[in-house]
């Protein structure tokens, strides 16, 4: 089972702190599918406005976290290494449950079509085991990296 710990994840993904949201990848296939985890915290510097008297994590920072936990799963293959993933939409997105300071956000991104640099993946998070939400997401990677 191969976990991944922050200097792991940031050898494949490019983001860095504030914008880095998954803490540990705790399983994955490599272009296939990943689980990782946001060990959601009291100071996150998006609480300050979101909301002051009710600490909401922003519904769009869930998808980017959903979608930082796909692009582990795409971008840890060989011949993506280096590369970006580009968000390319969302569709279907539900929001089940808020989001608080204290929560582990369990992330699930399974990749489920892919075109060429174009690809779609089904996307879920929970915490303690409820739906918070769910999407269909679609992204595109970078092609001025590519060699040959």
């Amino acid at each position: 089972m191969p976990t991944l710990n922050k200097e792991q994840i940031e050898s494949i993904l490019p983001h860095r702190y504030p914008f880095l949201l998954i803490d540990r990848v705790e399983d994955f296939e490599a272009g296939v599918w990943a689980k990782a985890r946001k060990c959601v915290s009291a100071n996150e510097p998006f609480f300050e406005g979101h909301f002051p008297e009710q600490a909401v994590m922003p519904g769009v920072l869930i998808l980017e976290a959903l979608a930082q936990t796909g692009a582990i799963a795409l971008l840890s293959e060989p011949e993506n290494k280096g590369r970006i993933a580009f968000f390319g939409g969302v569709k279907n997105a539900r929001f089940r449950t808020v989001v608080r300071p204290g929560d582990i956000l369990e992330l699930d991104c399974r990749l489920t079509k892919r075109k060429g640099p174009v690809g779609f993946g089904e996307a879920v998070a929970k915490v303690d085991g409820a739906v918070a939400c769910s999407a269909e997401i679609s992204f595109v990677l970078d092609t001025s990296s590519e060699t040959g």
